[in-house]
């Protein structure tokens, strides 16, 4: 592991990155319209095969758990073979579990239903990897933009999932399919378009990453060991550097914050009495906050540095957390159900990128995957806890954990700040107090 410096002079992006970078996020605008899918369709899917709201959450816990299974060994094709090929890999396995999913409503099968859709977020999941190809292809300075472009591109496909859902609730009667399954059986036409344009990326961001300054001619990489000498990559090694840690921490309480909050908006305002309509608005504002803000946030954690970035971030998640769960009004709601995604936007940027900066690009893809796997392990552990703990004690006591979640990154930053401070008058005293 190292930390990457070297700022060019001018901050000029090559033609052939913007290329790369509008590839990249145009293909996502396709690609990610399934995961909407997942959140929108999967519950009631679940209810449908099995004649029971017991088991709701099962399509976002295997959402997680597809996440915390392919992360890394995603990550370890991509630093061997590149990132196109792990990316394709990927959305060849979304394709399939999106027609199994499709099918499974057809056929009954909640088994199927299961299977397809721990298969389709393993891929999806997969395609995670577009963001260490994005790293990859920018200097340390403009890391974190580069993946608030990738960003914007799921901003689009959350537009572009309700079109689909729409189009194929009005033809499913006419073609005698089911209007849940439907639009499963639509999505390997986005999934192979998405394919398409990340053909079109050249050379392979891997090679791009190791060789920047053929496309950055001001910028000066740090010298590696020599071949023989060079460590092979250790997620222990790499656990032991603090800001790497705290990019991870920061990371999983934005996202076990998100993840209870995500339930709780529906609750929270169906239980003050709010229709549907305005629930699906106020989760609007919420994925706004999501993607809608990734460049300019990006661009502050490349000017400012990541930690003034991630952990505002995480204290924007936690007070939008307490807004949601212990206020009746719509637009609070509203409000805190947006900061909640505003927040996990920042602490998710800025970590991802300050992991970037301290990984080599050949084993950027296994890093970043050690810390997707550490979020995928939070959001199945959330999901696991959430269902119960709102049965047993209520809307308040989820709302109080998902405050609670967020709170780890900042006393641990915090407790470091005072213990950086004490060193730094104690060697202060012992300066001044030498003859």
């Amino acid at each position: 592991m190292l930390k990457s410096s070297g700022r060019p002079k001018a901050a000029v992006i090559p033609p052939l990155i913007k290329r790369n970078i509008a590839l990249f996020a145009l293909s996502q605008s396709f690609t990610g319209a399934g995961m909407s899918f997942a959140f929108g369709l999967g519950p009631l899917m679940v209810i449908a095969l099995t004649g029971s709201a017991t088991m709701t959450g099962l399509s976002v816990g295997l959402i997680g758990l597809s996440r915390f299974l392919i992360s890394y060994p995603i990550g370890k094709i991509t630093d061997t073979y590149g990132r196109k090929p792990g990316i394709l890999f990927g959305l060849v396995l979304a394709l399939v579990g999106a027609v199994m999913v499709g099918l499974s409503v057809r056929l009954h099968s909640f088994a199927l239903l299961f299977v397809g859709m721990l298969v389709f977020g393993m891929g999806m999941n997969a395609t995670q990897q577009l963001r260490v190809a994005a790293t990859d292809m920018f200097p340390p300075h403009m890391r974190a933009q580069a993946l608030g472009y990738i960003a914007l591109g799921s901003m689009v496909s959350l537009l572009l999932s309700p079109l689909v859902i729409s189009a194929a609730e009005a033809v499913a009667p006419g073609l005698g399919q089911d209007p849940l399954g439907l639009p499963w059986l639509l999505l390997p036409v986005l999934i192979v378009s998405g394919m398409i344009l990340i053909s079109f990326v050249h050379p392979d961001p891997k090679e791009i990453g190791m060789h920047l300054e053929r496309y950055y001619p001001d910028f000066i990489p740090l010298p590696l060991p020599p071949e023989g000498q060079r460590s092979s990559f250790s997620a222990r090694t790499m656990l032991r550097i603090l800001p790497i840690r705290l990019a991870i921490i920061s990371n999983c309480a934005a996202q076990g914050n998100m993840s209870i909050v995500m339930v709780l908006t529906s609750l929270v305002l169906k239980h003050h009495g709010y229709s549907l309509g305005a629930i699906a608005f106020s989760h609007m504002f919420h994925s706004a906050g999501m993607f809608g803000f990734t460049i300019p946030l990006g661009k502050l954690a490349d000017r400012f540095g990541r930690g003034q970035v991630m952990f505002p971030g995480v204290a924007t998640a936690l007070a939008g957390a307490a807004l949601v769960a212990f206020t009746e009004k719509f637009l609070t709601v509203t409000v805190g159900t947006f900061l909640v995604g505003l927040g996990w936007a920042a602490a998710n940027v800025a970590a991802t990128a300050m992991i970037a900066d301290h990984a080599e690009t050949a084993q950027r893809g296994r890093a970043i995957g050690v810390n997707e796997s550490f979020a995928g392990a939070t959001s199945v552990l959330i999901a696991l806890v959430t269902g119960p703990l709102i049965q047993g004690f209520g809307l308040a006591a989820a709302g109080w954990v998902a405050v609670l979640v967020a709170m780890p990154p900042l006393l641990i930053t915090l407790v470091v700040k005072v213990r950086d401070h004490l060193a730094g008058r104690a060697a202060g005293a012992g300066i001044a107090g030498t003859p």
